[in-house]
């Protein structure tokens, strides 16, 4: 750990945005290939177990992303123990991301001790270079001890099997998950403020982007693959690579053509930039689960267009959107202060389609949600240049 053995390794505060480094991008690639795993995995265990299951993986990649994002927000990644930090990091993460097929089975120890590594060895390592005095440094050592804490509930999980592991790492993924919350708060550390997260706004808005725009672009290789896959390009699987690629698009559009441009803004104008940092990575994990869960409904509806649909393709179908929708309605009321008429209708008309969808086949739901997505986009964004011509008129 003395990788950071440099005292000059925090990012300059000199009022100019940000921008996310080469290093963090590439670093994130990890993470393309950890969504792909987690997409594919829940695409074959389509149960309530099989699901449980995934969403636990999903919430501990996100949170091994998440820590390592706000990292990268205090410290310099074009710097060269930063940079060799997010290497090692992204070594490991190659390893934890390929067990997650075998996760809850024979992989079972070594995603959860790879896991325990990047969380702790990261959090060690800033500790150690920030020293006992630095401002930063309280934080951190109670980040630290959440980390520990945790990292005995995974290994201990991954040395179990069956529902033991599954409970065993339900509550060390919910203890990390909920510990900023409560100021990772812990006998004899106290409790940190987000008051006293000193974050860049545009760094860390422009990083849940970026990882919205990687899950979104895992969708359309989902798409892309599925369609290749494909014995015969009969008409219906045709007409469902362009259902899905068109339903991607809608997503895109909800989130990018309204949401994030603002993100930056509300972070940097609010009386506390920390405590709306944390709502955004608490809100982004609904939105990319949301992505994550309509790839699968995507590659069902390429795969079996005529298929009927049953009560696992439905909520494959439409959870994903009703994720995705839920999410960006929760992220816009936070960026604008309020959660949009078109989310609440979008929401509306999935789950009055899920009362419909049996009655249907697979692509002609597909089609259904496709047109929601596509209204809710439209109806968004008219309303949004709609609001600001009329403020920029006043």
């Amino acid at each position: 750990m003395a990788i950071l053995g440099n005292r000059n390794l925090l990012r300059a505060r000199d009022g100019h945005e940000a921008h996310v480094s080469f290093a963090e991008l590439f670093f994130d690639l990890i993470y393309v290939f950890a969504v792909t795993q987690l997409s594919h995995r829940l695409l074959g265990n389509l149960t309530l177990l099989g699901a449980l299951q995934t969403l636990v993986l999903w919430f501990a990649v996100w949170l091994g992303w998440q820590y390592t994002c706000w990292v990268t927000n205090w410290f310099d990644p074009e710097t060269l123990p930063v940079r060799l930090l997010l290497f090692g990091v992204m070594l490991v993460g190659l390893f934890m991301a390929a067990s997650i097929p075998g996760a809850f089975g024979a992989r079972g120890l070594v995603f959860a001790g790879c896991y325990a590594a990047i969380q702790i060895g990261r959090t060690l390592a800033v500790v150690l270079h920030l020293g006992p005095r630095h401002a930063l440094a309280p934080n951190f050592r109670r980040i630290l001890g959440w980390t520990c804490i945790a990292g005995l509930f995974w290994i201990a999980g991954g040395l179990s099997s069956g529902s033991p592991r599954l409970l065993l790492w339900t509550v060390a993924v919910g203890g990390e998950y909920i510990a900023p919350m409560i100021g990772f708060w812990l006998p004899g550390l106290g409790r940190s403020r987000t008051a006293e997260w000193t974050i860049e706004g545009g760094h860390l808005a422009e990083r849940c982007q970026l990882f919205v725009i990687m899950a979104l672009g895992e969708s359309i290789l989902v798409t892309g693959a599925t369609i290749s896959h494909t014995l015969q390009w009969q008409a219906p699987v045709i007409a469902a690579g362009l259902v899905t690629f068109v339903g991607s698009l809608a997503m895109w559009w909800v989130y990018f053509d309204t949401g994030s441009k603002a993100g930056s803004a509300a972070i940097a104008q609010a009386r506390d930039p920390g405590r709306v940092g944390a709502y955004f990575h608490y809100i982004h994990v609904l939105i990319v689960g949301g992505v994550i869960v309509s790839a699968v409904g995507n590659e069902l509806v390429i795969a079996h267009p005529a298929a009927p649909t049953s009560q696992t393709a439905i909520a494959v179908l439409l959870g994903g959107p009703v994720l995705y929708l839920f999410g960006n309605g929760l992220y816009k009321t936070v960026v604008y202060g309020r959660f949009p008429l078109s989310h609440i209708a979008g929401l509306a008309s999935l789950c009055a389609l899920a009362l419909f969808a049996r009655l249907s086949e697979l692509l002609p739901a597909g089609v259904v949600v496709m047109l929601v997505l596509i209204i809710v986009a439209a109806w968004e964004s008219l309303s949004r240049r709609t609001g600001e011509r009329i403020g920029s008129a006043r």
